[in-house]
């Protein structure tokens, strides 16, 4: 267990240093959360790494709660006071919407589960700024997994 963990520490750091950040980055924030819903999910931190925003576990808890239901087309998830709308779902991932973004832009989550974790990747703007944040994220999963498959 502790070996993975470095892994994924180690990962993380190389990704969110390349990928995240507030301008010129393909994701303005990031979070690696600890996701295994058949595990004891109370012996570890809900936030492993986050790059770019300060959220609290307590902040995340709704936004869990919305995944572990599972009830992605019919429900809106919440990250602090962003609501989004669920656009698109697959295999082992899924886009979002926020639906009272103040920016002109707009705003958007992905959401991938890579192993025992989420990573949820937060970028501004439209169709151009979603496809560079899936590439973001995707790469982050090859890397990730090219350790642990």
């Amino acid at each position: 267990m502790a070996t993975d963990w470095l892994w994924a520490r180690r990962a993380w750091e190389k990704w969110a240093t390349k990928h995240v950040g507030a301008s010129g980055k393909q994701v303005q924030a990031a979070l690696l959360l600890n996701y295994d819903p058949s595990g004891p999910s109370r012996l570890l931190p809900v936030i492993a790494e986050q790059e770019g925003t300060r959220l609290t576990a307590v902040d995340m808890q709704p936004f869990l709660d919305f995944v572990k239901r599972g009830n992605l087309q019919t429900e809106f998830l919440s990250i602090r006071p962003n609501q989004y709308l669920v656009t698109s779902i697959h295999e082992n991932w899924f886009c979002a919407r926020c639906v009272n973004s103040t920016k002109s832009g707009g705003e958007g989550v992905i959401v991938m589960q890579i192993g025992a974790y989420l990573l949820v990747c937060m970028y501004d703007g439209s169709l151009a700024s979603a496809s560079q944040a899936m590439v973001a994220a995707d790469q982050f999963a090859v890397q990730f997994n090219r350790r642990t498959h």
